[in-house]
């Protein structure tokens, strides 16, 4: 089986984020790293690849330049190969799919295409479907527990309150990981060594006929979020506290 790995290089979350001119963020000195949902997916592909004679798995990432040391990390857990689709402009998340669809889609023979639930910087949690709807295949969201019996997909995933609900899926499908599915692996170091001399395919934006002008959805503004104030202590006996805050609740805070 051909198992595809969809990843997106985002910020490291202890990254300090600064806006640079309202619609992008200042990216000097920013860590970047693959998306921790998306670390749960190249497992879970690599698990799959395990079990699965003569399979192999490709990480497939749309970004800048920069994209492919995501790829490489990729490359270097132990994925085969590694398609990075060169976009330097700001696709919304329909497009996105769109462009992922074209690079899947050319091979014939694709089973199982692994995801994240959702990616940490934007927090969209939409790809997934957005993928599955450009391909014409089945999809399951939030998956936490995956297996393949070589004709069926089963996969148990959570839903309101805790509840966990189980579906399968024809193959070609597409799953998106969410945490607790697994627990991902280190990057060796033979691995990280190999993956430096694995080539990784170049897809031009152009070549997967989407463009920047074919985006639905436009970003406005970005900003930082307002600092929130300082907590206050209510000092005193709790009757005199609570009829304090009660008070401030409605003169001051005025939600009463």
């Amino acid at each position: 089986m051909n198992i595809y790995v969809c990843i997106k290089q985002v910020p490291d979350t202890e990254a300090t984020i600064l806006v640079k001119d309202g619609k992008s963020i200042n990216e000097a000195n920013v860590k970047w790293i693959i998306s921790p949902y998306d670390e749960y997916a190249i497992e879970e592909a690599l698990k799959l690849k395990e079990k699965l004679s003569g399979s192999k798995v490709t990480a497939v990432c749309l970004g800048p330049e920069r994209a492919q040391n995501a790829l490489r990390t990729a490359l270097a857990m132990g994925a085969d190969s590694a398609v990075h689709v060169d976009c330097a402009v700001v696709l919304d998340s329909a497009n996105t799919a769109k462009a992922l669809a074209h690079v899947i889609r050319a091979d014939k023979d694709f089973g199982v295409v692994f995801l994240g639930r959702q990616a940490i910087d934007d927090d969209a949690s939409q790809l997934h479907i957005l993928l599955a709807e450009e391909l014409s295949i089945p999809v399951a969201t939030n998956v936490l527990a995956f297996a393949f019996d070589g004709q069926k997909v089963r996969v148990e995933r959570e839903i309101d309150e805790g509840a966990r609900e189980v579906i399968e899926m024809a193959v070609p499908c597409a799953v998106a990981a969410a945490k607790g599915l697994n627990t991902p692996r280190y990057a060796s170091m033979m691995g990280i060594m190999k993956a430096k001399k694995i080539e990784i395919r170049k897809v031009t934006l152009a070549e997967t006929g989407v463009g920047e002008a074919a985006n639905l959805v436009s970003l406005l503004k970005l900003s930082s979020p307002a600092e929130k104030p300082q907590g206050r202590v209510i000092p005193g006996e709790p009757a005199a506290a609570v009829h304090e805050l009660v008070k401030l609740l409605r003169d001051e805070a005025k939600v009463l």
